[in-house]
């Protein structure tokens, strides 16, 4: 199992920063050097015949940016009509992706001592987007593989079609 690595100039050896959201009251971590903008999305336009878990194409400072719905993409239930939402841009191999989540949190610096390949009994649908766990006190951070968030190492993945 290899893990994807999120260390940067300022990040100590054997170290990874991420930054965390919460989608439905559980904590993911975003490798920090993956994630361009933390922003509230206003107007997602629909794309028709876009698979299920993309939500559409947004305008983010003059740029059109897919908009993946992270709830959707993990099998979760729909987030309440008008309830709060956020979303944190990604720019990989040269297209922009809006991950639509519920809540940004903190950037924590964890020790690559803390960090566990996916436990068996993780969910099916996460261990697709998951590169592996940290064990924190009272909670686990499930660690997102951009890579496979965006459907880029499967036969399925998720199309920018804002391209």
């Amino acid at each position: 199992m290899t893990k994807t690595t999120a260390s940067s100039d300022t990040a100590e050896a054997g170290t990874d920063e991420y930054i965390t959201v919460t989608i439905a009251d559980q904590l993911f971590g975003l490798p920090i050097l993956e994630v361009q903008d933390v922003f509230m999305p206003e107007t997602v336009t629909v794309v028709p015949l876009a698979s299920n878990d993309v939500a559409g194409v947004l305008n983010l400072r003059g740029r059109i940016v897919t908009a993946i719905d992270m709830r959707k993409r993990l099998g979760l239930e729909p987030r309440e009509a008008g309830a709060p939402q956020m979303a944190v841009g990604i720019e990989h191999k040269g297209e922009s992706y809006g991950l639509i989540i519920d809540q940004v949190g903190e950037v924590h610096r964890l020790s690559d001592e803390t960090f566990e390949p996916n436990p068996a009994n993780l969910d099916p649908r996460w261990t697709t987007v998951s590169a592996g766990v940290h064990r924190l006190e009272g909670s686990l951070m499930v660690i997102f593989d951009v890579n496979k968030v965006l459907g880029l190492d499967t036969e399925n993945p998720v199309v920018n079609v804002a391209a």
